[in-house]
């Protein structure tokens, strides 16, 4: 099968080729998917499981992507919940060889299944945005309505889906993010904007949760804004500062079946919206995958037609 592999740690996604692998074979509780459409993260090339497994050997050549939208093409013994010809969707564990492939190996209690009138390309936008922002919400955030939520990069991938399930679920939005991003984040639910380059972050008043996803002096000032008992959660590392008497909460999203099904019932009625900048498909995905210029929104790698 064709694939994209890295082998550099220290090139990046320069580093990139794309080569013929064998096909994978399902192991227990495992389904092979035949990729559609994959998704790429370009900081998962600086992550040491994209270098090693879980016991720290060296694991390159490896093949990147966690993201993707396919249908089931066999499964593995023990495999339940998943049949042969599925249309399905979902996120690739971090340690193991990823979406940017023809085929791939996952275990079948990553993916969802994917209704027919929501098209690969779109499934696979989905799985690390959307999950990101629903557990960062509702699990680690614990969000209620009638809330306040600073929402950082809201026009972004992560909170441009964090902005729209906040409002959906009752909650006061706050977005932030340059001058140019002002338009989009309202388009996509916030009520107000904060634009960092010229406005006070200090200035939002009271909030009830932020969501960050910049870190730095931004996720440090941000505990500051925080109500007492409020809380922050963070994915950009280990947080600097904590809210008074509140929470500071850094995660890792987890693949999780019955969310994704939430994630793409509210795609499908029109409630939540993905940021797709570019498709292009697994022959052109290296240049893709190194623009020469800012795309805005997910480069999506279209596998099959």
């Amino acid at each position: 099968m064709k694939a994209i592999v890295v082998t550099d740690e220290t090139a990046g996604t320069a580093g990139m080729t794309l080569v013929e692998r064998p096909e994978p074979a399902p192991a227990l509780n495992d389904v092979v998917v035949q990729v559609h459409a994959s998704g790429f993260t370009p900081g998962e090339l600086t992550w040491p499981s994209t270098w090693a497994d879980r016991l720290g050997r060296d694991r390159t050549p490896s093949i990147p992507g966690h993201e993707l939208a396919g249908v089931v093409s066999a499964l593995g013994y023990g495999t339940t919940g998943l049949s042969v010809g599925q249309r399905v969707f979902g996120l690739a564990d971090w340690t193991r060889d990823g979406t940017l492939a023809e085929y791939v190996a996952i275990e079948a209690r990553n993916l969802a299944p994917l209704p027919g009138d929501v098209d690969f390309t779109v499934g696979a936008s989905l799985p690390i945005s959307g999950l990101t922002a629903w557990q960062g919400l509702f699990e680690h955030g614990r969000l209620q309505a009638g809330q306040s939520v600073l929402v950082h990069g809201a026009a972004g991938g992560v909170g441009s889906m964090v902005t729209q399930l906040a409002r959906e679920a009752g909650a006061h939005v706050i977005g932030t993010g340059r001058t140019a991003d002002r338009q989009t984040a309202l388009d996509f639910g916030a009520q107000e904007f904060l634009d960092l380059d010229n406005d006070a972050l200090e200035d939002v008043g009271e909030i009830d949760l932020v969501f960050d996803v910049i870190g730095g002096d931004i996720g440090k000032r941000s505990a500051d804004v925080i109500r007492t008992g409020g809380t922050l959660v963070t994915i950009a590392g280990p947080p600097e500062a904590r809210p008074v008497d509140g929470l500071a909460v850094d995660f890792v999203v987890v693949p999780d079946r019955a969310q994704l099904g939430e994630i793409v019932r509210r795609v499908r009625d029109g409630r939540l919206r993905t940021i797709i900048g570019n498709v292009a498909t697994l022959d052109d995905a290296v240049a893709a995958l190194n623009p020469t210029q800012r795309i805005m929104g997910k480069t999506i790698i279209r596998v099959r037609p």
